[in-house]
């Protein structure tokens, strides 16, 4: 029997649930509200970015707010929209929920802020995740790999014996330099030239044992850890 990964580390937006389009919503209103223009193109430079970076860019746009304040309007109006509808992704809840059957510790892993990860997490009808990693209580945002690491951490595994879901090529290369074994959800943007392990066009459909089967195959591989230059086992 394959074994099963120490955890499974989850990004949220774009892997779990489809925001983006709030997040690109909202941003386009609140820089037409100053007076600036907004094009998708450049929604499109921020998927996978942390807060900080979206707040930074709207200030460039003409948005005359603190960037605490920013976050905060932004957060909120993502909340609402996902109170009225929340934009499953295809398979997310249902592997979710297999993984827990068989009881995988699992970890959020956002650059949302804490309010909007538990947010999310309260439409999810069982206990989803044993520990959550937000924007807000780590330093660096991805694609830096701190809150990988972190989640790990926290739930007392080996970072190179768990599995991370991403779906943005800032959260691919985060997860990848951490030392997890990181599975490629292309969702907006293509994955083709990133660091993923694999990548699987959707979660519908997957089981546990496809996850634990991606990591004996990595570990087969013999891959070269991005940061210690070790070879995995």
């Amino acid at each position: 029997m394959t074994p099963l990964p120490a955890a499974v580390l989850w990004d949220m937006d774009g892997t779990i649930v489809d925001t983006e389009p709030y997040w690109m919503q909202s941003q386009e209103a609140l820089v037409s509200r100053f007076g600036g223009s907004w094009t998708h193109e450049d929604a499109m430079t921020l998927v996978g970015s942390g807060l900080d970076r979206t707040a930074r860019l709207l200030q460039e746009h003409g948005v005359d707010m603190a960037a605490d304040a920013i976050i905060d309007h932004l957060t909120r109006e993502v909340m609402d929209h996902i109170s009225v509808s929340v934009p499953w992704r295809p398979g997310a809840r249902e592997l979710l929920s297999s993984l827990r059957e068989s009881e995988v510790p699992c970890a959020l892993v956002t650059m949302s802020f804490g309010v909007m990860a538990e947010h999310v997490r309260s439409f999810i009808p069982f206990d989803a995740f044993d520990v959550v990693v937000s924007g807000d209580s780590v330093e660096n945002s991805k694609p830096h790999p701190e809150a990988y690491l972190e989640a790990a951490r926290l739930l007392g595994v080996s970072i190179e014996e768990c599995v991370a879901f991403e779906d943005s090529v800032p959260g691919v290369t985060s997860a990848a330099s951490s030392g997890a074994v990181t599975i490629g959800v292309p969702h907006m943007l293509p994955l083709e030239n990133s660091p993923a392990s694999v990548l699987w066009p959707t979660l519908e459909g997957r089981t546990v044992d496809d996850v634990s089967a991606a990591l004996a195959a990595h570990r087969r591989s013999g891959a070269i850890h991005p940061t210690t230059g070790s070879r995995h086992p």
